[in-house]
């Protein structure tokens, strides 16, 4: 039976390439991770830590040659501190490799917002629900820029829109 999107991935991936947050999957009892904080203490734990180094050996260990990694990380929610960790560790191993870090937004909806238009101004106004939604994800996304590029060889944002996800 079908429950989320992941379920019509056709690809066969490696057990040691998926490493679930078991607290925050859809039915875990943490609820959403939606805040920097959130995806950084995630890796402040030393088992979740050792975990992630002896899966990212495990693939190290079959490279004849090195030279670097590349990173996809949503800014927007609490994976940008997720990201901004692995980044700080893959920084401190392997300090002459290359990171080229890619932080991904998606490109957000004006549904439900109410605009006010003034001769040539519109101002949009989010209904009240969706203010501390936007605030942190403005915040998400300025700390992942910031601490994703210190530990980058090259740091990159993405959107399909030009806001960078942000209203």
């Amino acid at each position: 039976s079908v429950q989320l999107w992941s379920d019509y991935l056709n690809v066969h991936l490696h057990p040691k390439s998926v490493y679930v947050i078991r607290q925050y999957m859809h039915d875990g009892d943490c609820g959403c991770l939606e805040a920097f904080g959130q995806g950084e203490s995630l890796l402040q734990d030393p088992g979740c830590v050792e975990e992630l180094e002896d899966r990212l050996h495990f693939y190290v260990e079959e490279c004849d040659y090195l030279q670097g990694f590349q990173v996809l990380c949503d800014l927007h929610n609490g994976f940008s501190g997720v990201g901004a960790k692995v980044t700080e560790l893959l920084c401190d191993e392997y300090s002459g490799k290359g990171i080229l870090t890619w932080g991904l937004t998606p490109v957000t909806s004006t549904v439900g917002t109410v605009c006010l238009h003034l001769h040539i101004l519109t101002v949009a106004f989010p209904p009240p629900q969706d203010s501390q939604k936007n605030f942190y994800r403005l915040m998400n996304t300025a700390l992942g820029i910031v601490r994703l590029a210190s530990h980058s060889s090259l740091f990159c944002p993405m959107s399909l829109s030009g806001s960078l996800g942000l209203k």
